[in-house]
């Protein structure tokens, strides 16, 4: 009886699996959660010694900072739920406990679990300090640069959107910000206006604007870029998109190596029409991870080009702010201008 349960549950996540994923291109943070990949996997038979406590109660006990430190929230009871921005989670949730040592800065993060996690922290009180859903683009959560004082107990709850549960991975470390470092020569750099709360999103929005320029043109060796997180007109929570053109120099090949200071989508687009424009390819970089993508095609043809953040969600208290990108192409007949450091540059976005 046990194994057909186990295989009915199999049947539900490979027909879940054909749902259209989430439009990746808009600059509107207008989701409908439902319409996400379901992970939903094999249950897990609940198992006699648990990871962690059912609720702050008996939580466990955790010593900073902790790495890949796996278990299964399978066999627990559903006991929290926080809005961020989803609520009605009913899967079962499991409870750690933790108390730096002093203040610190840390990354929560589930990244390498096998289900759509959900994450609470509580300080001592109870109190809601910091909650994620969806940071990767698998759905697993992750709070960034979340700020801790020191010798203070707080509560971490792993849950689950919606009815989804299974096993997870938890890693709690320091913070670390990346900082981009700029090239000694370089050519170009955006000219899209520093963004602010109630910002309309006008200049190289691409498909997504309605008044010129939709795109910007790269073309230099080297482009500087900014990107980030605002509140909207609505006053909803908006993250800002990118849209460029590049040409393919002669050769047919353009290689285009991407890095930022906040995890960010490389997108190739395509066909050249807003009507059915889709992504033909994509490549994660950042943060201070550098990729390349490689786009073939006839020589002198433009590329549409779409560079912004894998998540909706600004990373904890950085909503209202801007980080940098930077873009190294191999496009022909450009070259650096001159050497400036970074601070100057950034100067010039100021």
């Amino acid at each position: 009886m046990t194994r057909n349960i186990y295989l009915i549950a199999l049947i539900v996540a490979l027909a879940a699996s054909a749902l259209a994923l989430p439009n990746e291109l808009g600059t509107s943070d207008m989701r409908v959660k439902a319409s996400k990949p379901i992970h939903v996997g094999i249950p897990t038979p609940p198992v006699e010694v648990r990871q962690g406590g059912d609720t702050v109660m008996n939580a466990t006990p955790l010593t900073l900072p902790v790495y890949d430190l796996a278990g299964s929230t399978a066999g627990y009871s559903d006991d929290y739920d926080e809005i961020c921005p989803y609520s009605g989670s009913t899967a079962p949730d499991v409870v750690y406990t933790f108390t730096p040592s002093s203040d610190v800065a840390v990354d929560i993060d589930m990244l390498g679990s096998q289900y759509d996690t959900k994450i609470y922290v509580y300080d001592a009180e109870l109190g809601l300090i910091g909650c994620n859903d969806d940071f990767h683009p698998d759905y697993t959560s992750k709070l960034e640069n979340l700020s801790l004082m020191g010798d203070r107990q707080y509560y971490l709850v792993i849950d689950g959107y919606g009815e989804h549960s299974g096993d997870y991975v938890l890693s709690i470390i320091e913070f670390e910000p990346c900082v981009i470092d700029l090239p000694s020569g370089w050519a170009q750099y955006e000219l899209e206006p520093t963004l602010h709360d109630g910002y309309i999103d006008e200049y190289n929005g691409g498909c997504n604007s309605s008044a010129p320029p939709p795109f910007e043109r790269i073309d230099s060796n080297c482009f500087l870029g900014r990107s980030g997180w605002y509140f909207g007109a609505n006053g909803t929570g908006v993250r800002d998109t990118d849209w460029f053109l590049i040409t393919i120099p002669s050769s047919g090949v353009l290689e285009i190596t991407g890095d930022a200071e906040y995890e960010c989508y490389m997108f190739e687009l395509g066909p050249h029409d807003c009507e059915d424009v889709a992504v033909i390819q994509n490549v994660i970089v950042g943060p201070c991870s550098e990729r390349t993508m490689t786009i073939t095609g006839p020589a002198g043809s433009n590329v549409w080009f779409w560079f912004g953040p894998t998540t909706y969600d600004a990373p904890n208290g950085f909503i209202g702010h801007e980080f940098y990108y930077i873009l190294n192409t191999s496009i022909e007949g450009s070259a650096a201008s001159e050497s400036r450091s970074l601070t100057s540059v950034k100067g010039l976005f100021k």
